[in-house]
């Protein structure tokens, strides 16, 4: 590659053939119409149903919202109720005890506990059978017994 300064003759590259003016296109420029988007009926139907559709999920938010704030207090108050539960428990259970059962017993009812010489023995005569005489019963009672007894062997 020469450093030279020297100009190129450009006119070798260019096409000498003319075109005839026939096949010369022209560039025609329309002027751009605006295009409407709709006329103002389905513009303002458009929008209604757009404002239907914001309302409708604005409303569903608010609503869900709304139950959820029901179901936080509602299990607020099952807890208050589950913990004053415990706490009446816990107080039964401490009235109830053996030591409180014995205090009351002492101090209020003045009971003691019991001693070996309150204890007392009874002793029976014909050991440990106890005769109960038979009781007189008119023939009606007797009857109606036996009609009874029959009737209770037969279910078995």
């Amino acid at each position: 590659m020469s450093r030279n300064n020297l100009a190129y003759d450009l006119s070798k590259y260019e096409n000498t053939v003319q075109k005839p003016e026939a096949e010369v296109r022209k560039i025609k420029v329309r002027k751009a119409r605006p295009e409407t988007a709709g006329s103002p009926v389905r513009i303002f139907v458009l929008l209604a149903a757009a404002g239907i559709l914001m309302g409708s999920v604005i409303y569903g938010k608010v609503e869900h919202a709304s139950l959820h704030a029901q179901i936080t207090d509602k299990t607020a108050y099952v807890d208050v109720l589950r913990s004053e539960n415990v706490r009446m428990q816990t107080a039964i259970e401490s009235k109830s005890s053996l030591r409180v059962v014995e205090e009351y017993a002492a101090n209020v009812l003045g009971m003691q506990k019991l001693d070996k010489s309150q204890i007392e023995y009874i002793s029976l005569e014909n050991g440990n059978v106890i005769d109960i005489p038979e009781q007189n019963d008119n023939i009606f009672v007797k009857l109606k017994h036996g009609f009874e007894d029959f009737v209770e062997y037969i279910r078995g």
